[in-house]
């Protein structure tokens, strides 16, 4: 009897080398970018450099980002996300579990100091690139907005815990925060006077808390009988 043939199964594809090269590819344009956009600047970095660099096609950097503007924002997004396993945000949002508002600051404080030097330097080179680069506009726009929303939320977060100054309303609130957290604040402070990052953690502590918050309850001292 004559046996015929078995359907050979097709074998399941594994996708997950490929998307691990993916990934590499990408942090590879990103890693680039970030390093020649800081070094010469947004306009004479071209996507050519980069895909030299990163050691890929020009295509390939077009079909990831769509051109500088998309690296541009993508960049700003990994400086926000970090080099840890929780993103900033995240962070920022489980700080509002303390109790005063001076606990807050002082963890927000904090965090900007570990954020800043990822985001703020792409920040200042997103800016100035706008201001001749009209494709550039809209992701600085984007930015802005999106910390808008996010300094709204913290100063809701703030008033909460009654630590809040009277009289100051949630805009007021919102709009410090938002000038405390721009990339103009580290630029100024950092980049061109030249502060350490504890220095600038201070000075945001002692900023917010000293516009916003009314000041800490202090202990009486002991009477000596």
């Amino acid at each position: 009897m004559r046996l015929l043939p078995q359907p050979v199964k097709p074998r399941s594809y594994d996708a997950s080398g490929r998307r691990a090269a993916a990934r590499q590819r990408r942090e590879d344009i990103l890693t680039a970018a970030r390093d020649l956009m800081l070094r010469r600047g947004y306009a004479a970095t071209t996507v050519d450099a980069i895909a030299t660099a990163a050691g890929v096609s020009s295509e390939t950097v077009y079909k990831a980002f769509g051109g500088k503007p998309g690296i541009a924002r993508a960049l700003y997004r990994r400086g926000l996300e970090g080099s840890g396993t929780v993103p900033a945000e995240e962070r920022s949002n489980r700080l509002r579990g303390v109790s005063t508002g001076h606990e807050l600051v002082a963890g927000w404080a904090q965090l900007a100091s570990e954020v800043a030097p990822r985001v703020a330097p792409l920040a200042v080179l997103l800016r100035d690139a706008a201001a001749s680069d009209p494709k550039a506009l809209p992701v600085l726009e984007e930015m802005d907005q999106t910390r808008m929303v996010r300094m709204r939320d913290n100063a809701r977060a703030l008033r909460a815990t009654g630590d809040v100054r009277h009289g100051l309303t949630l805009r007021d609130v919102t709009d410090v925060l938002f000038t405390i957290s721009s990339a103009e604040m580290f630029e100024l402070l950092v980049m061109r006077r030249g502060w350490n990052s504890s220095r600038f953690a201070r000075f945001q502590r002692e900023t917010m808390a000293g516009a916003l918050l009314v000041p800490p309850p202090t202990s009486s001292p002991s009477r000596h009988r």
